[in-house]
């Protein structure tokens, strides 16, 4: 069960967050922390620290965030801003980015903030703001987000991810006579 502090509530942790090694993880969260008020540093492990996170820095610069890399790199420092809507084309197809850029734009004044993608890439983050309360379009392959006060969200059910049982997939073929059952992934 997760409790939220609302959508303009986060506030800075007393030391970096350690978001180990999820790369989808640190970059929504920068989309996310970039309206907030605070200054945040976002870390993870040595595999993480090696992934490219400029792409997600620079259309939250443009937003008017103060995002800080490390040679391109996690750690990232944001420094939260009052944020402006834009309309962005991320130069490589990427759900992260896109997915970033629409939670800041949930805290831009200005009108939607509004991604052009040159290929469809996965759209849970707009499914759940939807679910969410939040306003979000589709036009193409233009997605859009209004600012939005509150989000207001129940239950969700969230499946499993395939990849995290595909092991066990490839061992029930490999044993002779095994059954294997998997539900809800």
């Amino acid at each position: 069960q997760v409790q939220g502090v609302g959508l303009r509530g986060l506030r800075p942790p007393e030391g970096p967050i350690d978001a180990g090694n999820s790369g989808t993880l640190i970059r929504l969260l920068a989309g996310l922390l970039a309206g907030q008020d605070g200054t945040f540093e976002i870390t993870g492990d040595e595999s993480l620290r090696s992934r490219p996170m400029e792409r997600i820095a620079e259309p939250l610069r443009q937003m008017g965030a103060g995002v800080k890399t490390t040679g391109g790199r996690a750690p990232l420092l944001i420094a939260g801003a009052p944020l402006s809507s834009i309309r962005y084309r991320p130069p490589v197809p990427s759900a992260q980015v896109k997915s970033a850029v629409l939670l800041a734009g949930l805290n831009a004044t200005g009108g939607e903030t509004t991604i052009e993608e040159a290929q469809p890439t996965r759209d849970h983050t707009e499914l759940l703001l939807s679910q969410a309360g939040a306003r979000v379009t589709r036009r193409g392959n233009r997605i859009s987000v209004a600012p939005t006060p509150r989000l207001e969200l129940g239950t969700v059910e969230v499946p499993g991810d395939f990849s995290a049982a595909a092991p066990f997939v490839v061992a029930a073929t490999l044993l002779a006579g095994s059954n294997l059952y998997i539900h809800d992934v």
